[in-house]
């Protein structure tokens, strides 16, 4: 069985992000994907389940889990609650051939850089701040200061990009959409992924 492979995906809220991941996984029956859980500390909020949403754990054992070296990346966010994304359920995961998809911040990529080199990044850009910031107002979800905020971090955020394998401009969903998928395809083109995915017919055209 071939081996899946591992997606980083970051953008500044209001790019698109979590949409494109969505109608990726509606759409795209082509190969199995997911989008990894992470573990937390935080309590479950309304209709959340353990699990599906997140794996909910107590911070004694998060910090176990952190002391046996078992998350590629975690931090800890306002509020004081752990995040983090789970190394042996990555891997398991990648070993049934199933891609996974990381849907983390530009600081939890640096760090799983580090422990998976061969990881492949992508970066969503939105097609400018206006439109960032029109698309943050129309969802109807945050008050003023609150976009505001998210508006002065996501020139952080974008400052960024540079360090990703791949940038996506979400100015066309559709567009956007299609170059993911066009990513994807891809990566099962390269030389290492076909040497594991088609080994026996390699073997065959070789007399091997």
């Amino acid at each position: 069985m071939s081996q899946g492979n591992l997606y980083i995906l970051s953008a500044p809220s209001g790019a698109g992000k979590s949409s494109l991941i969505s109608a990726l996984l509606e759409r795209d029956s082509s190969t199995p994907k997911m989008v990894s859980i992470s573990h937390t500390t935080r309590a479950p909020r309304p209709g959340e389940s353990h699990g599906v949403h997140y794996y909910f754990v107590s911070k004694a054992e998060f910090e176990s889990l952190i002391e046996q070296d078992l998350f590629l990346e975690y931090a800890t966010v306002f509020g004081g609650n752990y995040y983090g994304t789970s190394l042996p359920a990555i891997e398991q995961n990648l070993a049934k051939g199933i891609d996974v998809f990381l849907d983390i911040d530009w600081q939890g990529a640096q760090q799983i850089r580090e422990k998976v080199p061969s990881v492949k990044s992508i970066f969503i850009l939105p097609p400018s701040l206006p439109e960032l910031e029109r698309r943050l107002i129309g969802r109807g979800q945050d008050k003023d200061y609150v976009i505001a905020e998210r508006m002065a971090k996501a020139k952080n955020e974008i400052s960024h990009y540079d360090e990703y394998d791949y940038v996506i401009v979400n100015d066309n969903f559709e567009q956007a959409l299609g170059d993911l998928q066009s990513i994807l395809r891809t990566e099962r083109l390269t030389k290492t992924y076909q040497q594991t995915a088609n080994a026996v017919l390699l073997n065959q055209l070789l007399d091997k």
